[in-house]
């Protein structure tokens, strides 16, 4: 029994020393763990996000008949620069067959009222002489005197309010015929002129098309659509997760995709104060003012464009890798490990700035010329780089 004992007891003693001669075998063989170090170094750091929309003029001009009917001519087309007062195009009126002779009748009607009035006036102007050469003499009172001269003015006005309500009806015969008459300057007419100076977007509409005036009940036929092409704006829409970030006069760099290698700056003016459902997701409308563009640059409305909203800036400021920064577990301040010696480091709390996601600004803790040690390095496999 005490033989057994021993040579059990001598097994594993030689298993654990080989174990042992084992083990520091392959910490030997193993890769020391080398950190390397990267410096600080100076960087225009821009924190922003991006909003995508399009390029449209500031203000677009509906150009609208005042009558309607059917396209005579048009004087323009897209692209076009026109002024204010040009003439665009013009109308000519089909004629309503009812309403035409529902204004001949208005104006026989009239015309009847004008006689009878008159026929009216030549009596009460015979009764008045005769009463007032008796006023005159003494015979009629001037009670009686002043009924008769006050029925008499009343006549002579009926006449000439009669005589207004002929050339009313006149009038809108000439209207419902032709589409215009004398006397109403631009108040009717079959000519439609530009009401501001621009550039010509749309024509929407050929010779021979009808149209139809705005009225209370239809907003009306667009003839051509003009806009100041000079005075742009960048209109977008953000997530609702970023629109808490943002601001009106917050600066914009704005990209169009169709023109390359170009930016654009624009003043951040307008944010919707509500939201509108799209995909799922909420978004808000945004609306930048652009400055003002070189003449040598043409926008074309309507344009696809992105937006970067800049939310915060720092140009050449002292800066490091986001990778480089740790955190404190509990307090969660930030920190760098400064080299000190051959691969001997300590730690050094910072005072961050403004951050891109990629570098961030350091106001405090480190300097130039400092070697930060790169703490999250992805080690390289055993054998790699050995001959």
């Amino acid at each position: 029994m005490k033989r057994t004992g021993t040579i059990i007891t001598l097994l594993v003693i030689v298993i654990t020393f080989s174990i042992g001669i084992w083990y520091i075998y392959v910490k030997d063989k193993a890769d020391p763990v080398v950190y390397a170090t990267e410096q600080a170094s100076t960087q225009t750091i821009v924190k922003k996000t991006v909003a995508t929309g399009s390029i449209v003029p500031k203000e677009e001009v509906l150009i609208k008949p005042n009558i309607s009917g059917i396209i005579d001519e048009i004087y323009i087309e897209a692209g076009d620069q026109v002024e204010e007062g040009q003439l665009i195009a013009k109308i000519k009126v089909v004629p309503n067959a009812s309403s035409l002779t529902s204004s001949k009748n208005n104006i026989s009607g009239a015309r009847t009222a004008v006689e009878t009035a008159k026929l009216a006036f030549e009596n009460q102007k015979s009764i008045y002489n005769r009463q007032k050469a008796l006023f005159d003499k003494g015979v009629v009172s001037a009670n009686d005197f002043d009924a008769v001269q006050n029925t008499y003015n009343q006549a002579q006005q009926r006449v000439k309010q009669e005589q207004v309500n002929l050339t009313s009806a006149l009038q809108n015969y000439d209207i419902i015929k032709t589409g215009t008459t004398s006397g109403l300057g631009a108040a009717a007419t079959t000519l439609v002129r530009s009401t501001i100076t621009g550039m010509v977007l749309e024509v929407p509409v050929k010779t021979g098309n009808q149209v139809i005036e705005a009225n209370n009940f239809n907003d009306g036929t667009t003839i051509a659509t003009l806009a100041d092409v000079d005075k742009m704006i960048f209109e977008g829409k953000v997530d609702e997760s970023e629109v808490g970030k943002i601001s009106e006069n917050l600066p914009l760099e704005i990209t169009v995709g169709a023109i390359e290698n170009s930016t654009f700056e624009a003043v951040l003016d307008y944010i919707a104060p509500k939201g509108k459902e799209e995909n799922g997701a909420i978004q808000f409308e945004i609306k930048g003012t652009l400055a003002k563009i070189d003449s040598t640059t043409f926008i074309r409305a309507g344009l696809s464009a992105n937006a970067s909203i800049i939310l915060a800036k720092a140009d050449s400021v002292l800066a490091v890798k986001e990778a480089l920064v740790q955190y404190d577990p509990k307090t969660k301040a930030p920190f760098v490990e400064i080299e000190t010696g051959d691969q001997q480091f300590e730690r050094r709390d910072l005072e961050l700035g403004t951050s891109d996601g990629i570098f961030v600004e350091i106001k405090d803790g480190v300097s130039k010329d400092d070697k930060i040690k790169v703490w999250n390095q992805i080690k390289a496999p055993q054998g790699f780089g050995r001959g």
